[in-house]
């Protein structure tokens, strides 16, 4: 009626390290205290996307209860819970109507077994499942089988971890306090996802209109995600993202790096103390630091605006790109390679500004500045290919 063994493995509370990130994000993750690993069948580690048919030994777990919820389509799934959750779609040739929800409780060996406090229902006017607890053992996990497409209400409260996993909606929204939230292969009109100590992981490619806040030293870590708009935030923790298409995105961090792969669209940053890396920029971006250091390169070009308070800024540029320059910092650097027409250099103040033409560009057409007061710029060429960085 449910498989157990499948998914990630969360119902059998052994949460896989999982590697994640965009290019340095290399650090492994477990929801739990102590090393977890992977297991086949031989009893050697699992390579990364497998999924395990049995419990890992040593980490039994116990199925407590089973619910099967006939459900209306296009409903929603309303969980309040202290511990471990993980929703994904039944299977379709198994349920081809897509008319159920499956429920299952488990425990680890030696966890509580009461499920007193636990509420499982179906609301048939309100085309609701809902999954309440206070009291539930937060080492015990939910596992969910829902239609493809099911709405989600999710908060997990104390170290409560959720994974959502191929599900299709028009609103998606998770909270989660000290537990990670992750998200793979999700498709939402809108994402909103809030953590207040936890991590937030995008894996495959994530699409919608995206809003995500990580309070603390939360970090926000994203393979690829697609959607109109899109706003990210982190207080004192790293903002990765590999890939970025958006039409227009916002990400923001107090004092935490953001360090992103592709970008496509109109890009705002800000951060007050961290740095911001771009490993490739196509379009209009803003990027503004107060005291960290900014390094980009700009691929295709919209409009291009840099500004470091403190620090100093790294622009690299294609060969053939087309721009109107304006550089201003304590010294500015234009490497010999850049060609530049028409180039004047003023000194004003502490600063030095330099402007010109790059590759013979329009003065109103398309234009790059930087500006660095207390730092230095420096405006080098480097091919798409050097943009790759493949001996990461």
């Amino acid at each position: 009626m449910f498989a157990p063994g499948s998914g990630w493995g969360f119902g059998c509370l052994w949460l896989s390290q999982f590697r994640v990130g965009a290019r340095r994000a290399a650090g492994r993750w477990a929801c739990r205290a102590g090393p977890a690993r992977r297991y086949s069948s031989g009893g050697g580690e699992r390579q990364p996307g497998s999924e395990p048919a049995v419990s890992p030994p040593g980490l039994a777990c116990h199925t407590l209860k089973e619910w099967t919820l006939l459900v209306s389509p296009f409903g929603r799934l309303r969980a309040r819970l202290p511990c471990h959750l993980a929703v994904r779609p039944l299977d379709p040739l198994t349920y081809p109507d897509g008319d159920r929800v499956l429920v299952a409780v488990r425990a680890a060996e030696g966890g509580t077994r009461d499920l007193a406090g636990l509420l499982v229902k179906y609301d048939e006017a309100l085309k609701e499942v809902a999954i309440v607890s206070d009291t539930i053992d937060p080492q015990a996990s939910v596992e969910v089988n829902a239609p493809l497409k099911f709405d989600l209400d999710i908060k997990s409260s104390g170290p409560g971890c959720v994974k959502v996993q191929n599900i299709e909606c028009d609103n998606c929204k998770i909270e989660t306090e000290q537990g990670t939230g992750i998200l793979q292969s999700v498709k939402s009109q809108k994402l909103h996802v809030q953590t207040k100590g936890g991590k937030v992981i995008c894996l495959g490619t994530v699409y919608g209109n995206t809003d995500i806040h990580a309070s603390d030293k939360s970090t926000v870590t994203i393979d690829k995600l697609q959607g109109s708009t899109v706003n990210i935030s982190t207080e004192h923790g790293l903002l990765e993202a590999k890939y970025l298409y958006t039409d227009s995105s916002f990400l923001s961090s107090v004092a935490g790096d953001i360090t992103l792969g592709s970008i496509h669209g109109n890009i705002t940053l800000q951060s007050k103390m961290g740095n911001i890396t771009i490993d490739s920029s196509s379009g209009c971006l803003q990027a503004s630091t107060h005291q960290g250091a900014i390094d980009v390169y700009v691929s295709q070009l919209g409009k291009v605006e840099l500004k470091s308070h403190e620090g100093s800024i790294l622009v690299k540029v294609a060969s053939s790109l087309q721009a109107h320059l304006q550089l201003s910092g304590r010294e500015v650097d234009v490497n010999s390679e850049v060609h530049v027409q028409e180039m004047t250099e003023v000194h004003k103040d502490d600063a030095v500004i330099i402007t010109g033409l790059m590759n013979q560009a329009s003065k109103h057409e398309k234009w790059i500045k930087a500006d660095a007061p207390e730092g230095t710029i420096n405006l080098r060429s480097q091919s798409w290919f050097q943009s790759l960085k493949l001996q990461d």
